[in-house]
């Protein structure tokens, strides 16, 4: 889901030397450091220091210290700034120091290390059985769907593929309020993930997890809606991942090696699941120009969120029928 996004090369495994002065360093914190800002401003420093990689809900090392401080303080996300001077308790000290060596040490995302991520104003659990979950599609779905879903009240019928640890599945039940949403997972240790998040939100009853690969759990079923994020990483792209990307599910994240493998079974079988007037939408990273290149009868809209134009695809029924027609 967003996977993954520009990132810094050069994230590798710390040296002896280097894990030696890391480990003087945070040794010389316990004892000096004593309000949040302390704590932030060295995480920044250590950060630059590694080279990481981001991209698991931030993109820069600020945001990502202020966030692992705060969060690991149990502080609210929002409004950190009221916390920056207050001095903190030894303890609170040591465990921050532990979670942002862990960080840098073993290039851990921050996801997996405070066992949460956030798609907007949603939280979700997580942890190193699902990707960290970072989606267009999950944006779009908190904002007007218009003019792509005029009524969203009246959609009865939705599914989404490659379900993860269930966000997009449970963004999908709160933006189609009338809507039960069948979500696939074909890993087992993911969909214990998703159980737990769709319990969360108390939506047991609207959201079904389905065990399987794509659309076959989903027998002869048809959907005014389909979402999937599928996994679209090359396997060039695949070879050159930063450590911290390696953490995550490896089947969550490949596709083959042009990155379509994928999305061309679901292109190829979506007709059949969607009703006459229904919708697919799917994320496909920033592979504009590769999809439509394979697929140069397929009419494609690509939705613009969050000012870019070029990851999520939207077809129709109708639009896909017509392309296999011609074939």
């Amino acid at each position: 889901m967003r996977k993954p996004a520009p990132v810094r090369k050069g994230s590798k495994p710390v040296v002896v030397s280097e894990r030696s002065r890391l480990q003087g360093d945070f040794r010389a914190a316990k004892d000096r450091l004593c309000t949040i800002r302390d704590l932030v401003r060295f995480a920044v420093t250590q950060f630059e220091r590694a080279h990481l990689a981001y991209g698991h809900g931030s993109d820069n090392a600020l945001d990502e210290a202020a966030y692992l401080v705060t969060r690991t303080l149990g502080l609210p996300v929002d409004h950190p700034d009221v916390f920056m001077d207050a001095r903190l308790l030894g303890s609170e000290v040591e465990e921050t120091l532990r979670v942002l060596q862990r960080r840098v040490s073993e290039r851990i995302p921050a996801a997996y290390l405070t066992r949460e991520a956030w798609i907007g104003a949603y939280r979700f659990y997580v942890d190193e059985r699902v990707i960290v979950p970072r989606s267009y599609i999950g944006h779009w779905l908190q904002g007007d769907l218009a003019p792509w879903i005029e009524h969203p009240e009246a959609i009865r019928t939705a599914a989404e593929l490659c379900t993860g640890s269930g966000c997009l599945a449970i963004l999908l039940a709160l933006a189609l309020p009338s809507a039960t949403v069948d979500a696939v997972e074909i890993s087992a240790k993911a969909l214990q993930v998703a159980r737990r998040n769709v319990s969360d939100y108390a939506l047991n009853e609207r959201v079904r997890l389905a065990p399987g690969d794509l659309f076959a759990p989903l027998l002869n079923r048809q959907y005014e809606l389909i979402v999937a994020n599928p996994p679209y990483v090359t396997s060039a792209a695949m070879d050159d991942l930063p450590a911290e990307y390696r953490h995550e599910p490896q089947i969550s994240l490949a596709g083959g090696s042009d990155g379509l493998e994928i999305v061309r079974k679901i292109l190829a079988a979506a007709p059949e699941h969607l009703t006459p007037g229904g919708t697919l939408i799917m994320e496909i990273g920033h592979a504009r120009s590769r999809v439509e290149a394979a697929f140069p009868r397929l009419p494609f809209t690509w939705l613009e969120i969050d000012g870019v134009d070029d990851a999520v695809l939207l077809l129709h029924r109708a639009q896909l029928a017509r392309a296999r027609a011609k074939r």
